[in-house]
């Protein structure tokens, strides 16, 4: 199994993806922290801080499918290096205001709102990058050297951020962040790829037309619209009950919510790296089935936390959630990486993203209301049960559609 990774990380063009985008994930915690407490060290305002947290997601509902298709229209390096410099002056913008005592909470909620809109543009052409510099039997190895890598940052950021915030304060988190930016261009500089313009009408026109391409594609692909809509709907079931019903559950249990909380999210992201290091030696090529699989698994762990409620349990179904995720999210980047054609990569991760993203805020808002008038642990244990029954359900079509067309083979191989 390591001999895999080995052997794929010798590729110059792959270890320097890697490592930009690596570099720049940790970067991009760091500073969406350091925004939060910016906002409330200058407002002491939680409906402020707030704002500042929907300054960071708006723009992906505002510019997440622009994003797709700019992504498919421009040569991807240099699209993805340009991108990268022009955070650097915007980011240390807000450190200069800062040690000049000029800082306001509109000059922050302003950077914070465009930081996030580059990222709109970046993030689907960064993932569309991957499929030109592998080939498809690499590409499940190297899906899952990235996710473990985001993962791995993602586990270290809490100690990274720790040590900067005792040594230099918050402030400095902007400082590191600029630095990551710097470090991924140069990194993004040494990959090798065909970097070529895909369109020459770039017209605000073409641009609604590109979009309405790849909705129309989609609705002719019965796989990539089964996949977007299954995790539409898994992503919705999922998102309060991780991000917030865990911690309120934990609050209920214990008066140490917040250090077991942040235990938890370690032992999560642990099982998900072991996962996505693991899963290559025994699947080469993922398919739809494999997705549902890793979504039946995601379900069985929030059902299994909310129907015995303790916080003893809640660990052990973080950790069955802990391989069903990445089971789940692999599958569906593999599978958007391989069926997509080159010319239309961005848009569909750029439309991926989007729906995501709007899941997530429906999930939150829709939750955050039925959480006063219900339990928490029934819409834990309503929301393990959807997902299961959601995933069970693809399984089920996925086999009788199988059926039918060994069927039909029978049926033309006796004519």
């Amino acid at each position: 199994m390591i001999v895999l990774y080995r052997e794929l990380w010798k590729n110059k063009n792959i270890r320097y993806y890697l490592a930009a985008g690596s570099v720049s994930r940790l970067g991009d915690l760091l500073s969406g922290m350091a925004f939060l407490f910016l906002a409330y060290d200058l407002t002491e305002s939680s409906m402020l801080t707030t704002g500042m947290a929907v300054a960071e997601a708006l723009p992906y509902l505002l510019f997440g499918l622009i994003g797709g298709v700019i992504a498919d229209w421009l040569p991807k390096k240099k699209w993805l290096i340009s991108l990268d410099l022009v955070r650097i002056p915007l980011i240390l913008s807000v450190v200069v205001l800062y040690q000049l005592d000029m800082l306001t909470y509109a000059y922050l909620v302003t950077i914070s709102f465009l930081i996030q809109s580059i990222g709109c543009f970046f993030n689907p052409a960064h993932r569309s990058v991957l499929p030109s510099i592998t080939n498809v039997e690499e590409r499940t190895i190297a899906n899952s050297m990235y996710d473990t890598l985001t993962r791995g940052v993602t586990v270290l950021s809490p100690v990274v951020s720790i040590g900067l915030l005792n040594t230099y304060g918050a402030i400095h988190f902007f400082t590191f962040d600029a630095l990551t930016y710097l470090i991924s261009v140069l990194c993004l500089r040494q990959v090798s790829m065909e970097d070529r313009t895909q369109v020459s009408d770039k017209s605000i026109s073409a641009l609604f037309d590109s979009i309405k391409v790849i909705a129309v594609w989609i609705k002719t692909q019965p796989t990539i619209r089964r996949l977007f809509f299954f995790t539409f709907i898994t992503v919705f079931f999922n998102t309060w009950v991780w991000e917030v019903g865990l911690l309120l559950a934990l609050a209920e249990k214990s008066a140490q919510s917040e250090e077991l909380y942040s235990i938890l999210q370690g032992i999560f992201g642990g099982v998900v790296i072991l996962t996505n290091i693991v899963l290559p030696y025994f699947i080469k090529k993922m398919k739809l089935f494999h997705y549902f699989i890793g979504g039946c698994l995601w379900g069985l762990g929030i059902l299994y936390y909310g129907l015995l409620y303790e916080v003893t349990h809640f660990f052990i179904g973080c950790a069955i959630v802990g391989i069903g995720l990445p089971i789940a999210g692999l599958a569906r980047v593999y599978l958007i990486q391989t069926l997509v054609p080159e010319e239309k990569l961005g848009r569909a991760f750029s439309f991926n993203a989007v729906l995501l993203y709007l899941s997530n805020t429906i999930s939150l808002a829709l939750y955050g209301f039925l959480v006063l008038f219900i339990q928490i642990q029934w819409l834990m244990i309503a929301s393990g049960l959807a997902i299961l029954s959601v995933s069970i359900s693809g399984l089920l079509m996925k086999t009788v559609e199988a059926s039918k067309l060994r069927g039909r083979l029978t049926i033309n191989f006796l004519k």
